[in-house]
């Protein structure tokens, strides 16, 4: 079978390549790169229609509807990086901007009166922030199985700068030696929920790593397991992030602190953005699925 390959961007042919019958998009996608020198796999996005979705690589070519001609369009997504690389970068640099600012640096506060006492709780809201992005790295290291290999490395720099300046704009107010500490009840109550949270987003991570096998992309429907914290599976398809984004509001509450309640609301409207559509991915995908499941608040989205 031979199927000509154009540019998804001019229309303009590139060549074409030959395959057999049972081929996969992903055995297009090497035929390419021996067409087009230097453009490995993971830059490229294969699809039907210059403006159509990218197709998977499992998918197999005799199963596609060509209109006319077999023809199949290229777009180069451009330079990549490992999503690994990505997440760690994202998340070690919370982790130095924080416990920097909690030194309090004369660069940010001016030089400080050594007698001035700091409030338990700017303590408490270190080690928290301290422990939330080590566990990330660590699950990043040692949990996650990463559906795609890479992703553009200008996603990068847009959420680096995401992650690092919201932290600088947190960690400054919080350990500003004009900060105002909540009342104890507040504080405690905050940090139980923070560490509630963290358990169950750990715990989730754990569930979704077990449900798909080492070296493998197969998908299947998560449901709760042996861990209490995983019942959450019965109410929403997303709940990782329904648990990191309650650990952000308990944060917020027990600091007590605006622009932690800013970073929330952002995380959030993310998150909600991610979740609906892994949820409208998960009931195409199965048509068993859950009906009675929302996406990320239990009973409400």
């Amino acid at each position: 079978m031979e199927v000509e390959i154009l540019s998804a961007s001019s229309s303009k042919p590139l060549g074409s390549i030959t395959i057999n019958q049972n081929s996969t998009i992903k055995d297009v996608k090497k035929q390419v790169s021996q067409l087009k020198k230097g453009l490995p796999i993971e830059r490229q996005s294969i699809r039907l229609q210059p403006r159509e979705k990218t197709l998977d690589d499992k998918v197999q070519v005799n199963s596609l509807k060509f209109d006319g001609d077999r023809k199949l369009y290229l777009k180069d997504l451009g330079p990549q990086i490992g999503w690994k690389t990505v997440f760690l970068a994202e998340y070690a640099g919370p982790l130095i901007v924080y416990l920097w600012l909690y030194q309090r640096p004369w660069i940010f506060y001016g030089t400080l009166d050594s007698s001035v006492q700091t409030h338990y709780v700017v303590d408490l809201a270190a080690i928290c922030y301290t422990v939330h992005y080590a566990k990330r790295i660590l699950e990043t290291l040692f949990v996650h199985r990463f559906s795609h290999a890479t992703m553009p490395i200008r996603n990068l720099f847009k959420n680096c700068l995401y992650y690092w300046l919201f932290t600088m704009y947190v960690a400054y107010h919080v350990n500003h030696p004009l900060y105002t500490a909540p009342h104890p009840l507040i504080i405690y109550g905050g940090l139980l929920g923070f560490v509630f949270c963290e358990v169950g987003n750990f715990s989730i991570h754990i569930a979704l790593r077990n449900l798909r096998p080492a070296g493998s992309t197969v998908r299947k429907i998560p449901t709760p397991t042996s861990n209490p914290f995983t019942i959450l599976f019965n109410f929403v398809s997303c709940p990782n992030y329904t648990y990191e984004i309650g650990s952000w509001i308990a944060f917020t509450i027990m600091t007590s602190c605006l622009p932690a309640g800013i970073f929330t609301l952002a995380g959030a409207y993310q998150m909600t953005i991610w979740a609906l559509g892994k949820h409208r991915n998960y009931r195409k995908e199965f048509s068993n699925y859950p009906k009675s499941r929302k996406a990320i608040y239990p009973f409400v989205i």
